[in-house]
Parts: structure tokens; sequence; C-alpha cells
């Protein structure tokens, strides 16, 4: 059994086998991971926002799709994943707030899923398994022994992605 990292929130961090990379309390922020199956490394970006163009002084890059994802890749590049094997799973973006009509605080939860994929996309990293949406919060932790996502809500069972 290796250490559990602890990921805050617009946080990020790598490790390899056995260790387990976990952040709680997803609601609308999205979990992702990047995973190499073959030397085991692991990496896990809790961001809260989809894209940091709309700010002027972005100082927290994990705080953002856009920026969270990139620098990620470029952590588990230099621990040593290899960029081509790299796969990807998500977890989060609920609707956490009952909001009338369409205001942008009432889906920033879809919006955050829907950065992931676009970028993923762009850096042609496949995305294999996601657990978002509804309207409940999420605890994730990455086995980087095999890659399990293992995703827990109160009052749901522990899935396993």
């Amino acid at each position: 059994m290796g250490n559990v990292i602890k990921v805050g929130m617009a946080d990020l961090n790598t490790a390899n086998a056995p260790d387990i990379l976990t952040t709680l309390g997803l609601g609308s922020c999205i979990g992702l991971t990047l995973y190499d199956p073959v030397t085991k490394i692991g990496g896990l970006v809790h961001y809260m926002l989809p894209d940091s163009t709309q700010l002027k002084n972005n100082n927290n890059i994990a705080k953002f799709g856009d920026t969270g994802i990139r620098e990620l890749l470029k952590q588990i590049t230099a621990a040593g994943a290899n960029p081509r094997r790299l796969v990807s799973k998500i977890a989060g973006g609920a609707c956490m707030f009952q909001v009338s009509g369409t205001s942008a605080v009432g889906n920033v939860g879809a919006r955050n899923a829907e950065a992931a994929k676009t970028i993923l996309k762009e850096l042609k990293i496949p995305l294999i398994a996601e657990d978002t949406g509804l309207n409940y919060g999420r605890t994730v932790e990455l086995d980087c022994s095999n890659g399990d996502f293992i995703i827990k809500a109160v009052g749901k069972s522990i899935k396993v992605i």
C-alpha cells in the first residue's frame, strides 16, 4: 500500500505506483487524471473553472481547466510518463445549485466537463472513462498501481471507472 497524496481545490500533483492521489469534495469542479499504464505514473488536477482567458491576473494555473490540464501534462511527462501512452478519466462537473434559467453559475459543472473533453482532444489524449454531472459531490482517488479511478459519494456505492 502506497502513500495517499492529497490534491487540494485548484491544485494538482503527480505520483507513481503504489501511491494514490485523492481529491475531496468535487462539486461543479472537475477531477481529471492522466495515467501512463506502463510506467504507472499518474497525475490529478482539481480545477474549478473551465477557462483562464476570462481573467487578467491568473497566478493559479491549477484553478482552470485550460491551464491546469496542460500543466499536469507537463509535470507528468517530466516525472517520466510517455505522453503517447497517456489516458485520461474525469469526475465531477455536478450541477450543485438549482438556478433558474441558464445562468453561468448554474452550468459551470457542465462547462467544466466540456472543457476537459476539448483540451484532451487538442492534446490527443483519449478520455477513457467519466463520471460527471448529476447533483452530488464526489471524492475521488487515482490508484497509480492500476489506473483505477475510485469515486465515492455520500449515500452511493463506490464506483470504479
